[in-house]
């Protein structure tokens, strides 16, 4: 951009010089917020269009625009302080200002003018109105004593004893943390990765000293007493008819060589609300030290239903008429994992091959998105009216390309992917309550990594986190709305130190039936698990 002229203020009328200079500080404004705007359209494009190896990954992007857009309110601060409060249709362009929930408290401030008598003396004046304005306030986490006191009581007149309330339970006898205390703790760590030596520096600036191994002594606890809920909770999802199973990396320390090995957490998920089943979603995540299929019919034994999940060959052992824990299991395969696979060619390559197949997956899809909602009848129906023609079509083309592309070329290995697989894929076409495909769990594992590089990794802590999260991602990770991990844990934590050593779930089914948001919304109605 090339440099503006300068300007000789003194041969400016003095009446008229106040203006000029408010231009030129609002000229400069512009081209500051204008060079900012230029480097985040360049950022962009890097992301969308530049080399794998120059891409940022999700938490690098999202730091580089939140410092960005931040960069460009703090300019745009600046102008309105320097040349005045830009015009109603100038602010209107600005970005999304947020929306306040109505569940959200609210809190009325009443400004009363300074005098109610009218200017002319003829008296005081009467309201006709009011203006009403709504901010976000935040209150800072405050911190409580809860003191319990149980009287004693004895008669006067004899002395055969003495009646006092008995103490209430709690998952810590004798300890410091109340249960909403213990949920704070929990879901800080497990919900938003943050560590304990965090939240300990954290209550230290409130002045209550508690050493990250005292925080640690209470995760342990409460991981003890949820084991109970979780185990419940995954006997409970293998009462269904389908479920999504998925797997994902977990860096664990390896005690004596200073560095980790990986481990892995197994996905257990159902989510029915595509078709309108009447099962509310839930997922439950089971560490494991390696990817060996064992895992996988290990965690499904007893499940006897359709599995949703991707190609790896280690559930393979599920569908064998050998399989241990049940009867063979019937398989979806997923056609996002086939399509990855023709786009990571087409990305690379630009093979007019991938293109092809990916336009005709695009039309499967286009179907889903209209019949998304349906009964299982009504989207079987459409299916095998128009999804199975485009499938059958699609099953022809690939064997041609299969004989016309070297098998040994990056697009013949794709495309032998999707030859492995094509049973599994032509699953949906049988049955209106499977998906087609397994982005469901998908979407629950990817947050998982974004507490790699925040929280310890070691197996306990995986173990822990599995345990603790299974309540927690069931009610959070599908995003109802007005779900609070915190409230969950409070709600249900009182009732577990008696229970979980007395047959927790025996004596009826927990509200693990109940939708989320309604467990949450209505914590006192829906009090304990049992």
């Amino acid at each position: 951009m090339s440099a503006a002229p300068s300007i000789d203020l003194s041969a400016i009328p003095e009446s008229q010089r106040a203006a000029v200079l408010a231009v030129l500080r609002e000229r400069d404004a512009l081209r500051e917020s204008n060079r900012r705007l230029e480097h985040l359209i360049a950022e962009l494009n890097q992301v969308v269009h530049g080399k794998r190896s120059e891409k940022l990954n999700d938490d690098e992007r999202q730091l580089a625009f939140e410092d960005l857009e931040a960069a460009l309110a703090e300019a745009e601060t600046r102008q309105d302080a320097e040349v005045g409060p830009r015009t109603p249709s100038r602010r209107a362009t600005r970005r999304n200002r947020g929306h306040l929930p109505a569940s959200l408290p609210r809190f009325e401030q009443v400004i009363e003018p300074d005098s109610l008598l009218c200017p002319c003396g003829c008296g005081e004046m009467h309201r006709i109105g009011e203006d009403r304005t709504e901010r976000l306030d935040i209150v800072p986490a405050r911190l409580r004593v809860i003191v319990t006191v149980r009287p004693k009581y004895a008669c006067r007149r004899c002395a055969e004893g003495v009646t006092q309330a008995p103490a209430p339970e709690h998952l810590i006898e004798g300890g410091l943390p109340t249960e909403g205390a213990l949920a704070h703790v929990l879901v800080s760590k497990y919900a938003d990765h943050l560590p304990l030596y965090r939240q300990s520096q954290i209550l230290a600036r409130a002045g209550v000293e508690l050493h990250r191994s005292t925080l640690a002594d209470w995760v342990g606890t409460a991981a003890f007493h949820l084991g109970p809920v979780v185990d419940r909770l995954v006997e409970h999802l293998k009462t269904s008819t389908k479920l999504f199973m998925d797997e994902t990396t977990a860096p664990v320390l390896d005690p004596g060589r200073g560095q980790t090995k990986t481990g892995y957490l197994w996905a257990l998920a159902r989510d029915d609300r595509s078709w309108g089943g009447a099962d509310p979603p839930g997922v439950v995540f089971t560490y494991a030290p390696d990817r060996a299929g064992e895992n996988a019919e290990r965690i499904l034994q007893g499940f006897n239903g359709i599995l949703q999940l991707d190609g790896y060959s280690g559930y393979n052992r599920l569908t064998r008429p050998s399989r241990t824990g049940g009867a063979p299991i019937i398989v979806a395969h997923c056609w996002a994992h086939a399509r990855r696979k023709l786009k990571e060619i087409f990305d690379r390559d630009g093979s007019e091959i991938a293109v092809e197949g990916l336009h005709r997956i695009a039309e499967l899809y286009r179907i889903e998105a209209e019949i998304r909602g349906m009964g299982p009848g009504q989207r079987l129906s459409v299916r095998q009216v128009r999804s199975a023609p485009l499938v059958t079509a699609f099953g022809e083309w690939l064997q041609l390309q299969c004989r016309r592309v070297s098998m040994k070329s990056r697009l013949g290995e794709k495309l032998a992917y999707i030859h492995r697989h094509w049973d599994g894929l032509q699953t949906f076409l049988r049955d209106g309550r499977v998906e087609i495909d397994s982005n469901s769990v998908e979407n629950l594992i990817r947050p998982i990594a974004s507490g790699d590089s925040l929280c310890p990794s070691s197996s306990s802590d995986w173990k822990h986190w599995k345990l603790l999260s299974g309540g927690g991602v069931t009610r959070a990770s599908f995003l109802p709305k007005g779900c609070d991990n915190v409230i969950i844990l409070k709600i249900f934590g009182p009732n577990l130190p008696g229970r979980a050593r007395n047959d927790l779930l025996g004596r009826q089914n927990p509200v693990l039936d109940h939708p989320s948001h309604g467990m949450a919304g209505h914590p006192e109605f829906c009090r304990g698990l049992a």
